[in-house]
């Protein structure tokens, strides 16, 4: 499978912020379609995270237009999410961006509603220190 650019930098992230990597590329296959989500996770330490497993699909928005990458990651999402529904259930996904992009694209006003209309949730990491800066639910 060929990755986000910044897949390492987030897995790594992930184990920096006490999660246990269980899958790279978690193979989903729902009504004949198969798919595959960048990461999935569980906590190194059950009682210390809200969600016991996630999924994270990890987007780089290095690209020239920030709203056909966004496009694209909103469908991926929710593609993913309603697999999930049905395959593992219990596990919460996320949408992994960059700090430059989240100050950048995610803070405007269109795709914060775009956002909650969806109900996406996501996760900001620095891809140069490796570490997730914020979980938004």
């Amino acid at each position: 499978m060929a990755h986000d650019i910044f897949h390492d930098a987030v897995r790594q992230g992930l184990i920096n912020d006490g999660w246990r990597i269980t899958h790279e590329d978690m193979k989903l296959q729902v009504g004949g379609v198969e798919m595959y989500v960048d990461l999935a996770a569980e906590p190194l330490i059950a009682a210390e995270k809200e969600e016991q497993k996630i999924a994270v699909e990890v987007k780089s928005f290095v690209r020239v237009s920030d709203i056909h990458e966004f496009h694209l990651a909103i469908g991926q999402y929710r593609n993913y999410l309603l697999a999930l529904s049905i395959r593992e259930p219990e596990r919460v996904l996320y949408l992994a961006v960059p700090e430059e992009a989240f100050t950048r694209f995610f803070t405007l006003q269109f795709v914060q509603q775009a956002l909650q209309f969806n109900s996406v949730r996501f996760l900001v990491y620095d891809a140069e220190e490796e570490k997730i800066i914020q979980w938004q639910k």
